[in-house]
């Protein structure tokens, strides 16, 4: 007699295992994180936003209290000790930090246009900016640059060391007409001195090497060079007639809307290395770029370079290029201090104001409207 096969059971799922699920079903489930992921973010901006706007309020009350010769410096102390007493727990309000907020307050209670910024940071970046910057023109640089760049504290730290402002200010991006004609202060977004300090580099070094270790440190380089620059690759193949030509780095801007090409020099640039850029914007605007998209940029990165050949050379140029040397160690800040305090004197403060400027997004340039404080 046969015998008759058994019945199949359906396999229950074990207890804590996870089952298979549909590839839809994993879909929904990222939409639901990143509302999840979205609120978290904007909570935290509302807490950090009035934090910011109570350090103020407390700055203010202080400084009228002690202005008004109500209060001693004194009673400063007695404050914090009363607000230990009665509130335990709370961290964040000994004497050190309510003379920090009564400081926060009068340095920026004249300035209107930036007081929106304040809310937009966390009190560290505040604080770090408000330690550092001895002028309100650089405050004013870094608190746009740290909310357009999104900067980490490591990040801005690293920018203040690196004297972003007095190179920025010191030594605009030399560029050629067609690119300082291009919309949007198209050459504001580049930098005459790049600092990649954190590549580690021997002092004799190959262009290989520059571009390995660019490349390896992706992420830092891409954070000196502006958060609207993403990596599109590296030795990007362009083909013209029978031959394969090479771009270094290739990279595009979101906010320019264009392909930037950079070529790497390991030595003082010369002339002619414009025309081996030239030919490659060339090749990418006929065969890269896109319809939609703006006339490819060149970067010329070199060691070390002449001003006055650099200005000569780009002159001429009917490419939208500008030259830029790449600094492996830290500048020396006081000497740039220096320079800066010169550059000061033998201008008025309102004759600087087009070098701050020409150093800023466009879009960050001049607010509209007049700001409340926080």
């Amino acid at each position: 007699m046969a015998r008759k096969k058994p019945t199949k059971r359906p396999v229950k799922a074990l207890a804590g295992r996870p089952q298979m699920l549909p590839a839809a079903a994993h879909s929904d489930f990222e939409e639901v994180t990143a509302l999840i992921e979205a609120a978290r973010k904007r909570a935290f901006a509302a807490v950090n936003h009035e934090l910011v706007a109570l350090y103020w309020q407390i700055g203010e009350y202080i400084s009228r209290k002690i202005e008004s010769a109500s209060w001693g410096e004194g009673v400063v102390d007695q404050l914090a000790d009363h607000i230990t007493r009665t509130q335990p727990g709370l961290k964040g309000f000994n004497q050190r930090n309510l003379f920090r907020m009564r400081q926060f307050y009068e340095t920026y209670r004249d300035e209107e246009k930036v007081s929106a910024l304040l809310t937009q940071l966390p009190w560290t970046h505040n604080l770090l900016i408000l330690s550092r910057s001895k002028r309100p023109e650089e405050r004013e640089f870094y608190l746009r640059m740290a909310v357009r760049e999104r900067w980490s504290t490591r990040d801005l730290e690293r920018q203040l060391d690196g004297a972003l402002f007095e190179r920025v200010v010191l030594s605009p991006a030399k560029v050629s007409p067609p690119l300082a004609e291009m919309r949007g202060s198209a050459a504001a977004e580049f930098k005459d001195t790049y600092l990649v300090d954190f590549l580690n580099l021997p002092e004799s070094h190959t262009e290989a090497d520059l571009q390995r270790a660019l490349v390896a440190n992706l992420r830092h380089f891409l954070m000196e060079l502006g958060g609207d620059f993403t990596f599109v690759g590296e030795q990007y193949r362009l083909m013209v007639g029978s031959r394969d030509f090479f771009v270094d780095l290739l990279f595009y801007h979101r906010g320019l809307t264009c392909l930037v090409a950079f070529e790497l020099k390991v030595e003082q640039f010369e002339p002619a290395d414009l025309g081996q850029l030239q030919f490659y914007l060339e090749a990418l605007d006929r065969d890269v770029k896109k319809p939609h998209e703006q006339p490819s940029i060149g970067v010329l990165l070199c060691a070390t370079k002449d001003n006055e050949v650099v200005e000569y050379a780009l002159s001429r140029t009917v490419a939208p290029a500008l030259v830029a040397e790449y600094q492996t160690r830290l500048p020396d800040k006081s000497l740039l201090q220096a320079k800066l305090h010169e550059f000061y004197e033998l201008a008025q403060a309102e004759s600087n104001r087009p070098a701050l400027e020409a150093a800023l997004p466009s879009q960050t340039k001049k607010p509209r409207g007049k700001r409340k404080k926080p």
